[in-house]
């Protein structure tokens, strides 16, 4: 009989596994590593390997890590520059000795060796750690990976029986990261560290460590704090023309918007007012739809947990592992926002009909509602995107567990209904030389709404019937007055969509490189405030991904699919903002900073330094140096 050995990524997966391939009829014995079990059982895998003696055991993440040698590890000498061309050389930690000579001992009786790491460039390249490993016990074992995105007993039992080869080009894209990473981080916060350490004073004792992601990331804070200070509020004035009939007040929005000329306004104005009626030049009818949202990706999981639950996008992707780990949810890091079609989501959808919060329209999808799931441009080729795998009953999860959960669920029902649909009307009249428009919306089927409490169609009104070319003259004819205002500082939700959009860091670590320049005390957070208060309707739109989509609104009481949804409100995450720590004592130093940078190129200019700085947001990840 083929003697196997199963290696999975973290302790929770080889248990779930073993549990799997083994119909829950395993023996289990310690390891000389507290948290590794290794678990014996028998499994058919079917040609050409039959059934097989099977021991199932695990890593805890990476096996190994990359150092330079000792003598390159003092501060002064030598200098940062040679850091570059270096030697490396790969190393297995204190703490993962014994789970390394676990598998080197696992493997001298095995003849196959089956890899059951995540499905990732990461998961890849611990593999290829894991594979060295075993090689060290036998040299001649046969090795091969399952691929899987959930725990799923049947996605489990398929993977088993479907193995592949490792993706050697995956391997070497984290190994060239990983060097990437240590050198350029290493290098960089060696060259920053000594030279911002003559400056003095608190300077003098801190160590400024530089990453390739974390360093844009705080680049973002400090680039948006700076607009917030250096804000000039303009004067603007506008008119405002309002009609009331059939007891509905009907509010018409100037064509230019604002002007920042008071006497301009008012001449405009006047020949408004002079010309007593506004004639309706335009009423335009037409069925109109919200879209229902995406499938879900690890960013925008990170983003809808920071603005609706109050958590962090660390805090969210930590919650979403434990429900990967459980069997409730599919694997939490993907870019994939389209299922394939072969999926079969209605039998997904089948598992929520028993929950009393969406369970009815869980089953209305399943009596005629259900449609196919809008279509993203992005697939990783890896996993699909975030959706519940099986029910998850409130009393077997913690709170953090059942927000998360219920968003993700949420999400997926959503994606499985159909758009919102409504009937618009757009109305444009000519109140002397001016032209006002007015918009309204009648919302006939609110669809997937009814389970999807982070979105509404709500900020437009019905409007009275209008014929074009009627004259009317209006109820009421205004100059207002107001000021600009300056942009919010940005939240962590506004902040993963500019690190997305500028390819900073991966869906897996935006969280992480936010996390870090906080711990690493470069930036903190603050409560945002209420800028402008009076004036919100005019807030100006700076047109960043901070400004767009994602924003929600309370759900209709007594709609179909029953609950709130756990929005975060005004004070969760969603409400602070992010700014530069110490700003005080930093904006003190600007001049000296400024001179020291002067230097700072034109040393980078004698050196390697250039190349290297010109693509830091290319590097894959960050070091902590």
């Amino acid at each position: 009989m083929t003697r196997v050995l199963c290696v999975a990524e973290k302790p929770s997966i080889a248990k779930a596994v073993a549990t799997h391939l083994s119909g829950g009829r395993y023996q289990s014995a310690s390891t000389r590593d507290a948290h590794i079990k290794n678990y014996s059982f028998d499994f058919d895998f079917g040609p050409p390997w039959g059934r097989c003696s099977v021991t199932m055991t695990a890593v805890k993440g990476h096996l190994t890590t990359l150092e330079f040698p000792s003598d390159y590890n003092r501060w002064e000498y030598p200098p940062p520059e040679r850091l570059f061309d270096a030697p490396v050389y790969t190393v297995i930690p204190k703490d993962n000795k014994n789970i390394a000579k676990n598998i080197e001992d696992l493997a001298r009786s095995s003849n196959l060796l089956i890899i059951w790491t995540d499905c990732d460039r990461e998961g890849e390249h611990i593999g290829s750690e894991i594979r060295d490993a075993a090689k060290k016990g036998n040299r001649y074992i046969e090795v091969k990976r399952a691929r899987f995105s959930n725990v799923e007993r049947a996605h489990i039992l398929q993977a088993a029986r479907r193995l592949v080869c490792l993706d050697e080009r995956q391997v070497d894209a984290v190994a060239a990261r990983i060097e990437l990473d240590l050198r350029i981080g290493y290098a960089f916060t060696r060259f920053l560290t000594l030279n911002l350490r003559t400056l003095g004073g608190p300077m003098s004792q801190l160590t400024i460590s530089y990453g390739s992601c974390q360093f844009p990331t705080l680049g973002f804070v400090v680039d948006r704090y700076f607009r917030v200070k250096n804000f000039i509020p303009e004067p603007f004035w506008s008119i405002k023309v309002m009609h009331e009939r059939d007891g509905i007040k009907v509010n018409f929005n100037w064509a230019r918007h604002r002007l920042f000329d008071r006497m301009t306004v008012i001449i405009f104005y006047e020949r408004c007012l002079t010309a007593k009626f506004a004639k309706v030049m335009k009423v335009k009818e037409k069925e109109t739809k919200k879209w229902k949202p995406l499938p879900l990706t690890t960013v925008e999981l990170q983003k809808m947990a920071t603005r609706f639950l109050g958590m962090t996008g660390q805090q969210a992707m930590t919650v979403a592992e434990k429900l990967y780990n459980k069997g409730f949810i599919s694997y939490p890091r993907t870019e994939t926002d389209r299922f394939d079609k072969g999926m079969d989501l209605k039998a997904l959808v089948r598992k929520q009909t028993q929950d009393q919060r969406w369970g009815q329209f869980a089953q209305h999808l399943l009596d005629g509602g259900f449609q196919q799931p809008r279509q993203g441009k992005h697939d990783d080729k890896a996993h699909p995107p975030i959706h519940p795998i099986t029910y998850a009953s409130p009393s077997v999860l913690d709170d953090q567990e059942k927000r998360i959960y219920e968003l993700v669920t949420r999400r997926f029902l959503a994606c499985c209904s159909e758009d919102a649909k409504g009937a618009a009307t757009d109305i444009e009249i000519l109140y002397g030389e001016e032209t006002f428009t007015a918009h309204g919306v009648i919302v006939k089927e609110r669809n997937y709404l009814d389970v999807y409490p982070y979105e509404n169609w709500t900020g437009t009104v019905q409007l009275p019937k209008f014929t074009e070319g009627e004259r009317f003259e209006p109820t009421e004819a205004m100059v207002t007055e107001g000021k600009t205002s300056p942009p919010n500082y940005l939240t962590e939700a506004d902040l993963i969509a500019l690190m997305d959009a500028n390819g900073i860091g991966t869906d897996a670590t935006m969280a992480e490189h936010i996390e870090k320049i906080q711990e690493r005390q470069y930036a903190r957070t603050v409560e945002r405030g209420n800028r402008g208060a009076t004036q919100a309707e005019d807030d100006e739109d700076d047109g960043s991904p901070a400004t767009r989509g994602g924003r929600g609104g309370q759900r209709r009481r007594g709609s179909r699919g029953g609950g709130r949804g756990g929005r975060g409100g005004g004070s969760g995450r969603g409400s602070r903002g992010a700014i530069p720590a110490n700003r005080g004592a930093a904006e003190g130093r600007t001049r000296k900073l400024q001179q020291l940078q002067s230097v700072q190129r034109q040393h980078i200019s004698n050196h390697s330094f250039g190349t290297v700085m010109q693509e830091p947001a290319a590097v894959d990840g960050t070091s902590s140096g």
